[in-house]
């Protein structure tokens, strides 16, 4: 498995845990409420900005792994040549949607670093420059997962349409460990 598609894999681990510590700040905050009727600070602020920062730390994985929104019913009744080129059509709008993204995110981004842009009021203020550059470095990873799928598919190194450059199914291990 090449080097992007580990660090993907690290990637998507961090928001699971992410997502775990989430988990356990919405059920003490539910519990404060319920019990003490004092919820804890600050927690709308933290879930709204993390929801955003989990998704796209989740992004290079979903389109190394071929588990981005797709239909197979059009791709299912044409021949193989077609699909890959559906496919690499499929891959170049996700490279002009980030292309995009990294174009608009970069300037907010900088400016909110700059003046120090937050979240909140009161008792816990959360800065919004850490979830812009998540938003800015992870489509710049996209992209680079988009552009690393075109090269894949066209050089035949991906062994199912919906998995991760690197991995075999079983007909291809068996016909690699043949040759």
């Amino acid at each position: 498995m090449n080097l992007p598609v580990r660090l993907s894999r690290a990637i998507h681990l961090i928001s699971a845990f992410w997502t775990l510590g989430l988990a356990v700040l919405i059920f003490f905050d539910v519990l404060g409420r319920s019990l003490y009727a004092q919820p804890i600070p600050g927690t709308k602020e933290i879930i709204q900005n993390s929801i955003v920062a989990i998704t796209f730390l989740q992004l290079p994985l979903a389109i190394y792994s071929g588990s981005m929104l797709r239909t197979t019913v059009f791709a299912d009744a044409v021949p193989a040549p077609v699909r890959r080129i559906l496919r690499t059509l499929c891959y170049l709008l996700g490279v002009v949607l980030f292309v995009s993204l990294i174009i608009s995110t970069y300037e907010p981004l900088i400016d909110a670093y700059r003046i120090g842009e937050y979240e909140g009021e009161g008792a816990l203020r959360v800065p919004v420059w850490p979830v812009r550059g998540i938003i800015f470095v992870m489509s710049i990873f996209s992209l680079f997962a988009y552009l690393s799928m075109i090269y894949f598919d066209w050089t035949g190194q991906l062994a199912a349409e919906n998995t991760a450059p690197g991995s075999y199914s079983d007909t291809t291990a068996e016909t690699q460990a043949g040759s």
